[in-house]
């Protein structure tokens, strides 16, 4: 079995969570003993797909018409898609059809949380949806293989100094405006934000904020994983505000770190995230100011721990081992169905397409059928 692992997007999302996904997929299956590949031109049975670039539905219907299991990541939905980048409420709609039409190219999709798969069933996602975390690389985020020391030399901070993180695009759904508004409530602590968007693509309150924003807030950029990792280990809370998610690799991240972690209440972490439990939750920004005073001040409990049990309940090893029943499950059904995607009405008319690509993709098909009868 080989599962070609699609990543010509891999550039363009190599700074977000998408592109970490990616990146923990590869490596989920080099721990299980997978064979996978990323060259398109050799030869497998499953192709796994994470981003909803034309290129990657191009793959999927490629892989159908060629008698290939498609196993498509849902990364994405509506909802965290609004409040992102400049016009992303505008085209929230058209976003939610296409990505539609991409997942049903699936013959399962993958979603990180019950609550992501939740939403995909209700915009219409007709394949069977498996909620599997993205995981988490525990031997790259040890707390050990962190630096403290060199992540607050780096900043000019001292070692007494109150310093509280988050990490994500510059974009609003990501509670970016709320961070700047608690650092202006907190001026004695430090916060800093990791990440990066073009700005092109921001709104006009965020390229606001980044002209305009407190001293005590500073927009460190997109950093190295090294360097990141440092600067978990070097901080003293992460702050997750964040209004909506499908997981949120960096708050595995933080977690599997061991750093106090404050997120906002939203139904995406029920069942999993218990307030006071492993983290801690707030709504409002009074209960946010309130919340962050007792992690820094000592007053409410250390939660590392647990916290750190729930990352490691996702790590690599395990998804792997997921991932491959879903496999042994679709090469299965494949046998067992003993048909083509070449006899599917739905994939007729791109099948028989009159030109070049199309009866190329019969020829085979037709081998390959020729060969599933014989």
């Amino acid at each position: 079995m080989t599962v070609l692992l699609y990543d010509r997007g891999r550039k363009l999302m190599e700074k977000s969570g998408i592109g970490r996904a990616m990146l923990h997929q590869a490596k989920a299956l080099e721990e299980n003993r997978i064979h996978y590949t990323k060259n398109e031109k050799e030869e497998c049975d499953i192709v796994q797909l994470n981003t909803v670039l034309p290129d990657s539905a191009f793959q999927a219907v490629k892989a159908k018409v060629e008698g290939k299991k498609v196993v498509y990541y849902a990364h994405s939905t509506k909802e965290d898609f609004r409040n992102s980048f400049i016009g992303s409420n505008l085209f929230a709609p058209l976003f939610g059809t296409w990505i539609r039409f991409c997942y049903n190219l699936g013959d399962i999709v993958i979603t990180p949380t019950p609550y992501a798969k939740k939403l995909l069933a209700q915009a219409g996602v007709k394949p069977p949806v498996m909620a599997l975390s993205n995981g988490i690389d525990l031997e790259f985020f040890q707390q050990e293989l962190g630096s403290r020391r060199a992540f607050r030399e780096k900043y000019g901070l001292s070692e007494d100094k109150k310093i509280v993180i988050s990490v994500g695009h510059y974009i609003e759904r990501k509670g970016i405006l709320e961070f700047a508004r608690l650092a202006k409530d907190c001026p004695d602590v430090q916060f800093i934000w990791f990440g990066y968007t073009p700005p092109n693509l921001l709104t006009h309150k965020v390229k606001k904020l980044l002209r305009e924003h407190p001293d005590n807030l500073l927009f460190a950029g997109y950093v190295p994983m090294e360097e990141l990792r440092d600067a978990y280990a070097g901080a003293d809370a992460f702050l997750f505000m964040t209004h909506e998610e499908t997981e949120g690799i960096v708050l595995l991240e933080a977690m599997a770190m061991k750093i106090p972690v404050l997120i906002r209440d939203i139904p995406i972490y029920e069942g999993w995230l218990e307030d006071g439990q492993n983290v801690y939750k707030a709504g409002t920004q009074e209960e946010f100011s309130r919340r962050l005073d007792g992690m820094l001040g000592g007053s409410l409990a250390d939660l590392t721990e647990e916290g750190y049990t729930v990352a490691a309940n996702r790590n690599l090893k395990a998804v792997g081992e997921k991932l491959q029943a879903v496999y042994g499950h679709l090469l299965r059904e494949k046998l067992m169905s003993g048909r083509n995607l070449y006899e599917n009405i739905n994939y007729h008319r791109l099948v028989f397409a009159d030109n070049k690509w199309g009866r190329d993709l019969r020829a085979k098909s037709e081998a390959r059928l020729g060969k599933e009868r014989a």
